[in-house]
Protein backbone atom coordinates (compact mmCIF):
# COMPACT_ATOMS: atom_id res chain seq x y z
CA UNK A 1 0.00 0.00 0.00
CA UNK A 2 1.62 3.39 -1.18
CA UNK A 3 1.73 6.03 1.88
CA UNK A 4 -0.53 9.42 1.70
CA UNK A 5 1.11 12.12 -0.25
CA UNK A 6 2.79 14.75 1.49
CA UNK A 7 0.74 17.48 3.13
CA UNK A 8 -2.34 14.82 2.67
CA UNK A 9 -4.03 14.25 6.03
CA UNK A 10 -3.76 10.28 6.98
CA UNK A 11 -6.65 7.34 6.77
CA UNK A 12 -8.47 7.34 9.78
CA UNK A 13 -7.50 3.56 9.99
CA UNK A 14 -4.66 1.74 7.99
CA UNK A 15 -3.31 -1.81 8.69
CA UNK A 16 -0.02 -2.88 6.98
CA UNK A 17 0.79 -6.68 6.75
CA UNK A 18 -1.97 -7.67 9.44
CA UNK A 19 -1.43 -11.03 10.43
CA UNK A 20 -3.13 -13.09 13.61
CA UNK A 21 -2.53 -16.92 14.15
CA UNK A 22 -4.26 -18.91 16.55
CA UNK A 23 -2.96 -21.93 17.87
CA UNK A 24 -4.60 -25.42 17.82
CA UNK A 25 -3.81 -27.49 21.20
CA UNK A 26 -5.35 -30.76 22.02
CA UNK A 27 -4.68 -33.77 24.36
CA UNK A 28 -4.48 -33.13 28.42
CA UNK A 29 -1.78 -31.44 28.03
CA UNK A 30 -2.52 -29.34 25.61
CA UNK A 31 0.43 -30.00 22.87
CA UNK A 32 0.41 -27.46 20.23
CA UNK A 33 -0.76 -29.37 17.06
CA UNK A 34 -0.96 -26.77 14.49
CA UNK A 35 -1.67 -23.25 13.28
CA UNK A 36 -4.66 -21.49 12.12
CA UNK A 37 -4.05 -17.94 10.22
CA UNK A 38 -7.03 -16.43 10.60
CA UNK A 39 -5.88 -12.98 8.99
CA UNK A 40 -3.10 -13.63 6.30
CA UNK A 41 -0.59 -10.52 5.71
CA UNK A 42 -4.30 -7.80 5.00
CA UNK A 43 -3.38 -4.67 4.10
CA UNK A 44 -6.13 -1.99 3.67
CA UNK A 45 -7.16 1.64 4.99
CA UNK A 46 -10.62 3.38 5.37
CA UNK A 47 -10.47 7.42 5.33
CA UNK A 48 -12.04 9.65 7.55
CA UNK A 49 -15.88 9.92 6.93
CA UNK A 50 -15.48 6.55 4.63
CA UNK A 51 -17.17 3.62 4.70
CA UNK A 52 -15.35 0.16 3.71
CA UNK A 53 -17.50 -3.03 3.78
CA UNK A 54 -15.81 -6.02 4.37
CA UNK A 55 -17.40 -8.84 2.75
CA UNK A 56 -16.84 -12.60 2.24
CA UNK A 57 -18.15 -16.02 3.86
CA UNK A 58 -18.67 -16.95 7.26
CA UNK A 59 -15.00 -17.99 8.72
CA UNK A 60 -13.31 -16.06 6.18
CA UNK A 61 -11.89 -14.00 8.86
CA UNK A 62 -13.88 -10.64 9.33
CA UNK A 63 -14.42 -10.58 12.34
CA UNK A 64 -10.69 -11.13 13.52
CA UNK A 65 -9.76 -8.70 11.66
CA UNK A 66 -12.02 -5.97 12.72
CA UNK A 67 -10.86 -6.89 16.15
CA UNK A 68 -6.87 -7.08 15.47
CA UNK A 69 -7.58 -3.74 14.28
CA UNK A 70 -9.08 -2.29 17.18
CA UNK A 71 -5.88 -4.70 19.10
CA UNK A 72 -9.30 -6.32 20.56
CA UNK A 73 -7.11 -9.47 20.48
CA UNK A 74 -3.54 -9.02 19.59
CA UNK A 75 -1.83 -8.95 15.90
CA UNK A 76 0.08 -11.45 15.89
CA UNK A 77 2.29 -9.85 12.91
CA UNK A 78 1.93 -6.59 11.23
CA UNK A 79 0.86 -3.02 12.40
CA UNK A 80 -2.15 -1.00 12.97
CA UNK A 81 -1.98 2.82 12.72
CA UNK A 82 -5.10 5.28 13.56
CA UNK A 83 -4.92 8.77 12.36
CA UNK A 84 -1.30 8.24 11.33
CA UNK A 85 -0.18 6.94 15.22
CA UNK A 86 0.88 3.17 15.91
CA UNK A 87 -1.49 1.31 17.54
CA UNK A 88 0.07 -1.88 17.73
CA UNK A 89 3.26 0.17 19.41
CA UNK A 90 1.40 1.84 22.37
CA UNK A 91 1.25 0.54 25.79
CA UNK A 92 -1.63 -0.54 27.79
CA UNK A 93 -2.23 2.88 29.52
CA UNK A 94 -2.03 4.52 25.71
CA UNK A 95 -3.93 2.30 24.35
CA UNK A 96 -6.51 2.86 26.79
CA UNK A 97 -6.74 6.22 26.43
CA UNK A 98 -6.88 5.80 22.40
CA UNK A 99 -10.07 3.45 22.69
CA UNK A 100 -12.16 7.22 22.50
CA UNK A 101 -11.15 7.07 19.29
CA UNK A 102 -11.75 3.66 18.26
CA UNK A 103 -15.16 1.86 18.96
CA UNK A 104 -16.79 -1.55 17.74
CA UNK A 105 -20.57 -2.09 17.27
CA UNK A 106 -21.28 -5.85 17.88
CA UNK A 107 -23.81 -8.45 15.90
CA UNK A 108 -25.42 -9.46 19.17
CA UNK A 109 -27.14 -6.18 20.52
CA UNK A 110 -28.30 -8.38 23.75
CA UNK A 111 -25.23 -10.57 24.56
CA UNK A 112 -22.82 -7.10 24.13
CA UNK A 113 -24.97 -4.92 26.66
CA UNK A 114 -24.67 -5.62 30.39
CA UNK A 115 -28.02 -6.75 31.82
CA UNK A 116 -27.48 -5.67 35.37
CA UNK A 117 -26.70 -1.89 33.84
CA UNK A 118 -29.35 0.46 32.71
CA UNK A 119 -29.21 2.53 29.64
CA UNK A 120 -28.42 5.39 31.70
CA UNK A 121 -25.25 3.51 32.76
CA UNK A 122 -24.16 1.87 29.97
CA UNK A 123 -24.14 5.35 28.09
CA UNK A 124 -22.71 7.05 30.71
CA UNK A 125 -19.55 4.96 31.74
CA UNK A 126 -17.58 5.60 28.57
CA UNK A 127 -18.03 9.53 28.35
CA UNK A 128 -17.13 9.22 32.70
CA UNK A 129 -14.53 6.95 32.26
CA UNK A 130 -12.54 9.26 29.01
CA UNK A 131 -13.30 12.41 30.72
CA UNK A 132 -16.20 13.88 28.68
CA UNK A 133 -18.60 14.53 31.08
CA UNK A 134 -19.02 15.09 34.48
CA UNK A 135 -21.37 13.73 37.23
CA UNK A 136 -23.90 17.31 36.53
CA UNK A 137 -24.17 17.36 32.88
CA UNK A 138 -23.38 13.44 32.04
CA UNK A 139 -27.53 13.42 32.25
CA UNK A 140 -28.32 15.50 29.62
CA UNK A 141 -25.64 14.27 27.55
CA UNK A 142 -27.55 10.66 27.91
CA UNK A 143 -30.77 12.05 27.10
CA UNK A 144 -29.23 14.24 23.69
CA UNK A 145 -27.32 10.72 22.94
CA UNK A 146 -30.59 8.74 23.20
CA UNK A 147 -32.62 11.33 21.25
CA UNK A 148 -29.99 11.42 18.20
CA UNK A 149 -30.44 7.27 17.57
CA UNK A 150 -34.37 7.38 18.06
CA UNK A 151 -34.94 6.88 21.73
CA UNK A 152 -37.13 8.68 23.78
CA UNK A 153 -35.80 9.91 27.69
CA UNK A 154 -37.53 7.40 29.66
CA UNK A 155 -35.47 4.82 28.00
CA UNK A 156 -32.80 5.69 29.65
CA UNK A 157 -33.77 3.84 33.13
CA UNK A 158 -34.66 0.65 31.62
CA UNK A 159 -32.58 -2.61 31.24
CA UNK A 160 -31.56 -4.32 27.94
CA UNK A 161 -34.09 -6.86 28.34
CA UNK A 162 -36.96 -5.04 28.62
CA UNK A 163 -36.50 -3.93 24.38
CA UNK A 164 -36.73 -5.29 21.59
CA UNK A 165 -34.10 -6.43 19.05
CA UNK A 166 -34.08 -3.09 17.13
CA UNK A 167 -34.07 -0.94 19.99
CA UNK A 168 -31.25 -2.81 21.83
CA UNK A 169 -29.05 -2.26 18.64
CA UNK A 170 -29.84 1.43 18.37
CA UNK A 171 -28.45 1.53 21.99
CA UNK A 172 -25.61 -0.57 20.76
CA UNK A 173 -24.82 2.64 18.34
CA UNK A 174 -25.25 4.91 20.80
CA UNK A 175 -22.98 3.56 22.86
CA UNK A 176 -20.26 2.99 20.22
CA UNK A 177 -20.81 6.38 19.41
CA UNK A 178 -20.69 7.88 22.85
CA UNK A 179 -17.69 8.80 22.74
CA UNK A 180 -17.66 10.59 19.25
CA UNK A 181 -14.88 8.46 17.73
CA UNK A 182 -13.05 8.60 15.15
CA UNK A 183 -13.18 4.99 13.59
CA UNK A 184 -16.24 2.38 14.13
CA UNK A 185 -15.87 -1.10 13.44
CA UNK A 186 -19.70 -2.16 12.27
CA UNK A 187 -19.22 -6.39 12.88
CA UNK A 188 -22.68 -7.85 11.64
CA UNK A 189 -24.63 -4.77 13.38
CA UNK A 190 -28.08 -5.75 11.55
CA UNK A 191 -27.89 -9.21 10.61
CA UNK A 192 -29.84 -10.77 13.49
CA UNK A 193 -32.52 -7.79 12.64
CA UNK A 194 -35.89 -7.72 10.34
CA UNK A 195 -35.44 -5.63 6.81
CA UNK A 196 -37.72 -3.02 8.10
CA UNK A 197 -35.19 -2.55 11.31
CA UNK A 198 -32.02 -3.00 9.39
CA UNK A 199 -33.27 -0.26 6.94
CA UNK A 200 -33.57 2.27 10.24
CA UNK A 201 -30.08 0.83 11.67
CA UNK A 202 -28.13 1.69 8.66
CA UNK A 203 -29.92 4.69 8.24
CA UNK A 204 -29.21 5.63 11.13
CA UNK A 205 -25.27 4.95 11.02
CA UNK A 206 -25.03 6.91 7.95
CA UNK A 207 -26.54 9.81 9.60
CA UNK A 208 -24.68 9.72 12.64
CA UNK A 209 -21.07 9.60 10.54
CA UNK A 210 -22.21 12.74 8.73
CA UNK A 211 -22.92 14.32 11.99
CA UNK A 212 -19.54 13.10 13.32
CA UNK A 213 -17.32 12.50 10.53
CA UNK A 214 -16.36 8.76 11.93
CA UNK A 215 -14.84 6.21 9.53
CA UNK A 216 -17.01 2.62 9.34
CA UNK A 217 -15.24 -0.79 8.83
CA UNK A 218 -18.35 -2.42 7.88
CA UNK A 219 -18.59 -6.12 8.20
CA UNK A 220 -21.11 -7.73 7.05
CA UNK A 221 -21.88 -10.61 4.47
CA UNK A 222 -25.65 -8.68 3.28
CA UNK A 223 -24.56 -7.71 0.00
CA UNK A 224 -28.19 -5.62 0.17
CA UNK A 225 -27.15 -3.73 3.61
CA UNK A 226 -23.43 -2.92 1.56
CA UNK A 227 -24.68 -1.71 -1.60
CA UNK A 228 -26.71 1.10 0.07
CA UNK A 229 -24.00 2.07 3.40
CA UNK A 230 -20.83 1.55 1.40
CA UNK A 231 -18.29 3.59 -0.23
CA UNK A 232 -15.72 0.85 -1.21
CA UNK A 233 -15.88 -2.69 -0.67
CA UNK A 234 -13.31 -5.36 0.07
CA UNK A 235 -13.61 -9.00 -0.73
CA UNK A 236 -12.12 -11.45 1.77
CA UNK A 237 -11.64 -15.44 1.73
CA UNK A 238 -9.54 -17.49 3.68
CA UNK A 239 -7.92 -14.97 5.51
CA UNK A 240 -6.95 -12.69 2.63
CA UNK A 241 -8.36 -9.41 0.64
CA UNK A 242 -8.78 -10.45 -2.74
CA UNK A 243 -10.71 -7.82 -4.08
CA UNK A 244 -10.86 -3.95 -3.37
CA UNK A 245 -13.11 -1.57 -5.89
CA UNK A 246 -15.26 1.25 -5.18
CA UNK A 247 -18.99 -0.40 -4.47
CA UNK A 248 -20.07 0.64 -7.63
CA UNK A 249 -17.22 -1.11 -9.51
CA UNK A 250 -17.49 -4.38 -7.42
CA UNK A 251 -21.33 -4.64 -8.26
CA UNK A 252 -21.05 -3.61 -11.94
CA UNK A 253 -17.44 -5.26 -12.99
CA UNK A 254 -16.54 -7.97 -10.09
CA UNK A 255 -12.77 -9.30 -11.64
CA UNK A 256 -12.45 -12.06 -8.72
CA UNK A 257 -14.03 -15.12 -8.97
CA UNK A 258 -14.84 -15.73 -5.90
CA UNK A 259 -16.67 -11.86 -6.20
CA UNK A 260 -18.30 -12.80 -9.60
CA UNK A 261 -19.65 -16.12 -7.56
CA UNK A 262 -20.84 -14.30 -4.17
CA UNK A 263 -22.94 -11.74 -6.03
CA UNK A 264 -24.40 -14.85 -8.42
CA UNK A 265 -25.60 -16.47 -5.42
CA UNK A 266 -27.94 -13.60 -4.27
CA UNK A 267 -31.43 -15.70 -5.14
CA UNK A 268 -33.94 -13.83 -7.75
CA UNK A 269 -37.41 -13.42 -7.50
CA UNK A 270 -37.97 -12.51 -11.08
CA UNK A 271 -40.41 -14.73 -12.59
CA UNK A 272 -38.69 -16.65 -15.40
CA UNK A 273 -35.32 -15.80 -14.58
CA UNK A 274 -32.56 -18.23 -14.89
CA UNK A 275 -31.10 -19.79 -11.68
CA UNK A 276 -27.47 -18.44 -10.56
CA UNK A 277 -24.01 -20.53 -10.20
CA UNK A 278 -23.26 -20.83 -6.94
CA UNK A 279 -20.22 -21.31 -4.94
CA UNK A 280 -19.53 -25.15 -4.79
CA UNK A 281 -18.00 -26.55 -2.19
CA UNK A 282 -16.28 -25.50 1.27
CA UNK A 283 -13.54 -23.26 2.13
CA UNK A 284 -10.16 -25.04 2.52
CA UNK A 285 -9.24 -25.50 6.27
CA UNK A 286 -7.31 -22.28 7.45
CA UNK A 287 -4.51 -25.10 9.15
CA UNK A 288 -3.79 -26.50 5.88
CA UNK A 289 -4.61 -23.85 3.24
CA UNK A 290 -3.94 -25.20 -0.38
CA UNK A 291 -0.64 -23.78 -2.11
CA UNK A 292 -0.88 -21.25 -4.75
CA UNK A 293 -4.29 -19.39 -5.09
CA UNK A 294 -6.34 -20.69 -2.09
CA UNK A 295 -9.66 -19.99 -4.02
CA UNK A 296 -8.14 -22.64 -7.13
CA UNK A 297 -10.10 -26.04 -5.55
CA UNK A 298 -13.98 -24.08 -6.04
CA UNK A 299 -12.41 -21.63 -8.88
CA UNK A 300 -13.95 -22.72 -12.63
CA UNK A 301 -11.28 -20.27 -14.38
CA UNK A 302 -8.50 -22.19 -12.26
CA UNK A 303 -5.36 -23.34 -14.56
CA UNK A 304 -2.19 -25.17 -13.22
CA UNK A 305 -0.62 -21.77 -12.69
CA UNK A 306 -2.82 -21.20 -9.75
CA UNK A 307 -2.25 -23.99 -8.16
CA UNK A 308 1.07 -23.39 -7.32
CA UNK A 309 1.73 -19.44 -8.02
CA UNK A 310 -0.44 -17.12 -5.58
CA UNK A 311 -1.91 -13.89 -6.89
CA UNK A 312 -0.93 -10.93 -5.59
CA UNK A 313 -2.86 -7.59 -5.40
CA UNK A 314 -2.46 -5.93 -8.69
CA UNK A 315 -4.52 -2.79 -10.50
CA UNK A 316 -6.87 -3.94 -12.72
CA UNK A 317 -9.11 -0.91 -13.96
CA UNK A 318 -10.62 0.82 -10.94
CA UNK A 319 -10.01 -2.17 -8.87
CA UNK A 320 -7.22 -4.24 -6.85
CA UNK A 321 -7.39 -7.94 -7.60
CA UNK A 322 -5.40 -11.05 -6.96
CA UNK A 323 -6.16 -12.89 -9.70
CA UNK A 324 -3.78 -14.46 -12.25
CA UNK A 325 -6.52 -13.68 -15.00
CA UNK A 326 -8.50 -10.42 -13.74
CA UNK A 327 -8.22 -8.82 -16.89
CA UNK A 328 -9.63 -12.14 -18.98
CA UNK A 329 -12.54 -12.24 -16.83
CA UNK A 330 -15.92 -11.85 -18.52
CA UNK A 331 -18.10 -9.21 -17.23
CA UNK A 332 -21.26 -10.84 -16.30
CA UNK A 333 -24.69 -9.36 -18.05
CA UNK A 334 -27.82 -11.16 -17.01
CA UNK A 335 -26.22 -12.27 -13.85
CA UNK A 336 -25.04 -8.68 -12.64
CA UNK A 337 -27.23 -7.00 -10.00
CA UNK A 338 -29.65 -4.67 -11.36
CA UNK A 339 -31.99 -2.34 -9.77
CA UNK A 340 -34.80 -3.27 -10.69
CA UNK A 341 -34.88 -7.11 -10.16
CA UNK A 342 -33.89 -9.77 -7.84
CA UNK A 343 -34.33 -9.64 -4.15
CA UNK A 344 -31.57 -7.22 -3.58
CA UNK A 345 -32.80 -4.71 -5.55
CA UNK A 346 -35.99 -4.93 -3.08
CA UNK A 347 -34.10 -4.99 -0.38
CA UNK A 348 -32.31 -1.32 -1.46
CA UNK A 349 -35.62 -0.06 -2.18
CA UNK A 350 -36.79 -0.92 1.16
CA UNK A 351 -33.69 0.59 2.81
CA UNK A 352 -34.05 3.97 1.24
CA UNK A 353 -37.70 4.11 1.47
CA UNK A 354 -37.23 3.85 5.66
CA UNK A 355 -35.59 7.29 5.83
CA UNK A 356 -38.84 8.76 6.12
CA UNK A 357 -39.36 6.48 9.00
CA UNK A 358 -36.17 7.46 10.68
CA UNK A 359 -37.35 10.63 10.99
CA UNK A 360 -40.80 9.94 12.13
CA UNK A 361 -38.55 7.69 15.27
CA UNK A 362 -36.49 10.86 16.10
CA UNK A 363 -39.59 12.87 17.22
CA UNK A 364 -39.79 13.50 20.75
CA UNK A 365 -42.80 11.81 22.28
CA UNK A 366 -43.62 12.12 26.10
CA UNK A 367 -43.18 9.32 28.53
CA UNK A 368 -46.35 7.12 28.96
CA UNK A 369 -48.58 8.26 31.79
CA UNK A 370 -47.43 6.58 35.15
CA UNK A 371 -49.58 3.13 36.08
Amino acid sequence: MSPPEAGAAPPALEARGLVKTFDVRRGLLRRRVGAVQAVADVSFSVGAGETLALVGESGCGKSTLGRAALRLIEPTAGEVLLDGRSLTALPPGALRAARRDMQIIFQDPFGALNPRMTVAETLAEPMLLHGLADAGDVGDRVRALLAACGMQPFHAGRYPHEFSGGQRQRIGVARALATRPRLVVCDEPVSALDVSVQAQIVNLLQDLQAEIGAAYLFISHDLAVVRHIAARVAVMYLGRIVETAPTAEIFARPRHPYTRLLLEAAPRLRPGARSRTVVEGDPPSAMAPPPGCAFHPRCPMAEARCRIERPQLGRVGGADVACHFAEAAPTPQDEAPQAEEGMLARRIAALQAARAAVGQDRRPAAAPPPA
